[in-house]
């Protein structure tokens, strides 16, 4: 049989296999080449001592046409000489990438133009940058759309001072073709950023993530030239700037869709936000234990009729006042609702039965990790929510198999559904439920819940059951 099939059909094969199945490469020498070669993804992940240059050279010599690759290290005293000669391996090796996640350890700016000039068809970039950071080497990939950049401390190359000069040329011209822009770690005081902000005029995506500025202060003024036709913001862990980015972003930004803000912001600039943004916001997503309160899904309510997706994490502050009047506002549109973690959920008895009444044309709800979540709260907003496909209670302690019958009762079209970590529900109505739930394709249980009919159910009916 091995001798009847061509390469060229073995390959294909491979390529149609899930990465799971790479053990089918053992059977022969010729198959383990065959199978490296059919290879466009892989991952490496550098633990312990630092690797030889020696055996990562060997090893990608091996996957001539990767097309997306990610080099992920533990190690954080990787330095940048060491990442350096990892990235010229890539370089050498991989000329065909289009997807590259380089997390070895901090790059000069002279081995990001060796890469420039080596894997010309990169489109999206994910490197590690140490202080200064400089940045006018993006110009040398022109058919860039993805980048992100992580600043950590780390040492400085000679190759990074002496770009400098070239950096100091900020009135270059430059135009940018990156979509989605992601930054992590900026101070209030690293340099160069003012250019990039000016260049970037085909922003759709930007994040900020530990960020306590956005370049020196002529920076801040030269942020809103990329602001004009963003759609997607997130904003982690930067309270900082939080409250400045925000303002910009009612002021300049007409086409912004979706909001993350995780861990950082005050109330006052929020509801300064939410009253002067002009912008048809169709996502929220909060996990603000101490700053969003009730008047700022009030605020929400009057001024974001549109909104589709809402997902609230750990805020602690909010009342079921907010949440009705929102739920009344945005009732035909509303699809998706997270309430994770949200004491409200349990503190406010019938809550959930008015948002189900409200919002009949859910389908996506997580309620995970409210831990006293009752059957009653729970079974009375689901008689209202017929059609959810997307289910998730992970961490509901206080649910019972009584919940999961009215799953099977209320919600045809679920599809898929997480119901890990929840102890009040027995194996028994795991199985009742993969028989009686016929549109169901994944669902997340512990492995001890799962009978062996519920096994076999789920085989017959290509139900994948995850633990």
């Amino acid at each position: 049989m091995d001798k009847l099939l061509c390469d060229e059909l073995v390959q294909e094969v491979f390529q149609r296999l899930p990465p799971s199945s790479s053990s089918v490469s053992l059977v022969s020498k010729r198959w383990l080449h065959l199978h490296r070669t059919s290879r466009t993804s892989l991952t490496l992940r550098l633990t312990g001592d630092d690797p030889t240059v020696a055996s990562i050279s060997t090893l990608l010599s091996h996957y001539p046409f990767l097309s997306c690759l990610s080099i992920l290290s533990s190690n954080p005293r990787s330095k940048t000489s060491l990442a350096d000669q990892f990235l010229l391996l890539v370089c050498t090796f991989c000329a065909k990438l289009h997807s590259l996640r380089f997390l070895a350890g901090p790059v000069s700016a002279s081995s990001l133009t060796s890469l420039s000039a080596a894997c010309t068809q990169l489109t999206s970039l994910c490197i590690n940058l140490s202080r200064p950071f400089f940045l006018m080497w993006i110009i040398n990939f022109p058919k860039l759309r993805d980048l992100s950049i992580r600043v950590c401390s780390g040492e400085i190359g000679v190759e990074q001072q002496d770009d400098c000069g070239f950096l100091a040329d900020e009135d270059s011209g430059a135009e940018l073709g990156l979509e989605s822009l992601c930054l992590s770690g900026i101070g209030a005081g690293d340099w160069g950023l003012g250019w990039l902000w000016r260049s970037c005029r085909k922003l759709k995506k930007l994040q900020l993530k530990s960020c306590e500025g956005v370049g020196d202060g002529g920076s801040f003024s030269s942020f809103t030239t990329c602001l004009q036709g963003v759609q997607e913001v997130e904003l982690r862990t930067s309270r900082s700037i939080l409250d400045g980015v925000l303002l910009k972003l009612a002021e300049n930004c007409d086409s912004l869709t979706s909001l993350l803000v995780y861990d950082g912001g005050s109330r006052e600039a929020l509801l300064r936000f939410f009253s002067q943004c002009h912008c048809n916001l169709q996502k929220l997503d909060f996990r603000l234990p101490l700053d969003l309160k009730n008047d700022h899904l009030l605020a929400v309510s009057t001024n974001f009729r549109s909104l589709s997706i809402l997902r609230l994490q750990s805020c602690c502050l909010v009342s079921g006042e907010g949440l009705k009047a929102l739920g009344t506002a945005v009732n035909c549109g509303l699809e998706e609702l997270a309430l994770i973690n949200c004491d409200v959920v349990e503190r406010e008895p019938g809550l959930l039965s008015a948002l189900g009444q409200n919002l009949r044309k859910l389908r996506k709800l997580d309620l995970s990790h409210n831990e006293m979540l009752l059957d009653k709260e729970f079974m009375s907003m689901l008689v209202s929510c017929n059609y959810l496909v997307d289910l998730r209670v992970r961490g509901c302690k206080g649910l019972t198999n009584a919940s999961i019958f009215s799953m099977i009762k209320s919600c045809k079209c679920l599809e898929r559904v997480d119901i890990m970590h929840c102890s009040g529900i027995q194996a028994e109505a795991i199985e009742s439920f993969v028989v009686n739930s016929p549109q169901l394709k994944w669902v997340q249980v512990e492995q001890s819940k799962i009978s062996d009919a519920a096994k076999t159910w789920a085989s017959h009916k290509f139900i994948e059951a995850v633990a």
